[in-house]
C-alpha cells in the first residue's frame, strides 16, 4: 500500500473513532450519534433549490472543536480542510472557528438528499442535519409527432412532461378557428373536421417554469368547387373562366367543352393553376369558343365539377333584357297612344 493511501485509510478511521462511530440513517431521519442525546443534534429547515443552481451547506464550530466533517448519507464530502469527495462541483469555502461551509454548483436531481455535518468536541459529538430539495423545471420528453389524417378520423395527441414539482398539463388549439382545449396528458378529437385542422400547443406548467412545443394536425378533405360564373365576352376580345376549389390536398383542374377535354394551349387557350384557383383564358375569341364549359376539380378523396357559359354580344342582349326589352318596351307605348293617334 502506497504512503498517501495508507494515510488516507488511516485518517478515516480516525475522523470516524473520534465521532463516535456516528450512524447515518436514510435520507429525511434526524442523524444521531450512538449514546447521544437528542439534544446534541440538530435538524435544520430543508434547503430548497433549483436545478442548476448553487447550494451552500453551513455548519456552526466552535472553540473546542477537534474534528468536523460534512457527510451525504454514507460518504465524507470534506473532513476539515481535506477533501474527500471526488465530485468537482464540491468545494470548501470556509473552515474557521465559527463555521465550516461547503458548496455544491451545479446541482442536480442525484444531489437531493440529507446532508450532515458531524462535530467532535472534547467532551461528546453532535451532528447537523438538512435535508436539500431540488426542483426541476418542466420539459415535455414525449409529444406525438406532426400527423395527417382523413377527414371524419379519430385522432388522439399526447403531451408528457417532466420535472418537479410534477407539472401540469394542458392543450389547445391555437389556429384563428380554435377553440378546442383540454387540461389532460392526452386530447382525443373523434371525427376530425377541416375545421379542427391546424397547430396545437401542449403547455407544461409547475412551479419552476414553463415549457411549451406544437403538433400540427393536417386534415384531407376532397375538393368543393365554387359556382361558375358565366362570362360575356365580344369577338376578337380576350376572355377568361375562374375556377376556385377547396380541398387538401391541394386539386389537380381539368377542363372540358362539352364532353371534350381541353389542354393547355388548346386552340389558343391557356391553362393557369395557382394554389386553388385555375384559369381558363381566351385570348382571341372567335365563334367557335362560345358555349358550355366545365370546370373539375380532382384530388386523392373526391372529385367535384361546376358549369361556365362563355357567350357573345347578341346572348348578352337576349338574355338580360338588353335589346329586347326596349323592342318590347316601344310596341306597349304604341298600342297606348293608338287610340289618339286614330282621332286625327
Amino acid at each position: 500500500m502506497s504512503v498517501r493511501r495508507y494515510f488516507i485509510a488511516f485518517y478515516k478511521c480516525t475522523v470516524l473513532l473520534s465521532l463516535r462511530i456516528l450512524v447515518l440513517v436514510p435520507a429525511g431521519l434526524p442523524v444521531r450519534s450512538q449514546g447521544d442525546s437528542q439534544s446534541d443534534n440538530k435538524v435544520m429547515d430543508n434547503i430548497t433549490v433549483r436545478q442548476g443552481e448553487t447550494v451552500f451547506l453551513r455548519c456552526a464550530q466552535g472553540d473546542v472543536v477537534t474534528h468536523t466533517a460534512w457527510l451525504n448519507r454514507s460518504s465524507i464530502l470534506y473532513a476539515g480542510e481535506d477533501k474527500w469527495s471526488v465530485d468537482p462541483r464540491v468545494s470548501l469555502v470556509t473552515l474557521n472557528q465559527e463555521e465550516f461551509t461547503i458548496k455544491i454548483e451545479n446541482v442536480d436531481m442525484t444531489d437531493e438528499g440529507q446532508y450532515v455535518c458531524a462535530v467532535q468536541t472534547s467532551s461528546r459529538p453532535r451532528t447537523t442535519s438538512v435535508h436539500i430539495l431540488v426542483q426541476v423545471p418542466p420539459k415535455i420528453i414525449n409529444l406525438s409527432r406532426d400527423i395527417v389524417v382523413n377527414e371524419g378520423s379519430n385522432v388522439t395527441l399526447m403531451c408528457q412532461a417532466s420535472g418537479k414539482p410534477e407539472p401540469s398539463i394542458s392543450w389547445k388549439l391555437i389556429s384563428s378557428s380554435g377553440d378546442l382545449a383540454s387540461d389532460d396528458e392526452y386530447l382525443e378529437i373523434p371525427s376530425i373536421s377541416r375545421q379542427r385542422a391546424g397547430t396545437y400547443e401542449c403547455t407544461a406548467v409547475n412551479d419552476i417554469d414553463t415549457d411549451v412545443q406544437t403538433v400540427d394536425i393536417t386534415v384531407n378533405y376532397a375538393p368543393t368547387v365554387s359556382e361558375g360564373r358565366d362570362v360575356g365576352v365580344t369577338l376578337g376580345q380576350r376572355g377568361v373562366l375562374e375556377c376556385e376549389a377547396d380541398a387538401v390536398p391541394e386539386a389537380d383542374f381539368e377542363w372540358y367543352k362539352d364532353d371534350r377535354r381541353i389542354f393547355n394551349g388548346f386552340d389558343g387557350m391557356e391553362i393557369v393553376n395557382t394554389g386553388s384557383l385555375s384559369k381558363l383564358t381566351f385570348f382571341n375569341v372567335s365563334d367557335g369558343d362560345y358555349g358550355n364549359y366545365t370546370c373539375v376539380a380532382i384530388n386523392k378523396l373526391g372529385s367535384s365539377n361546376t358549369s361556365f357559359l362563355l357567350y357573345g354580344p347578341r346572348a348578352v342582349q337576349d338574355g338580360s333584357g338588353g335589346a329586347m326589352g326596349v323592342h318590347s318596351h316601344t310596341c306597349l307605348l304604341f298600342i297606348v297612344f293608338l287610340p289618339f293617334l286614330l282621332r286625327f
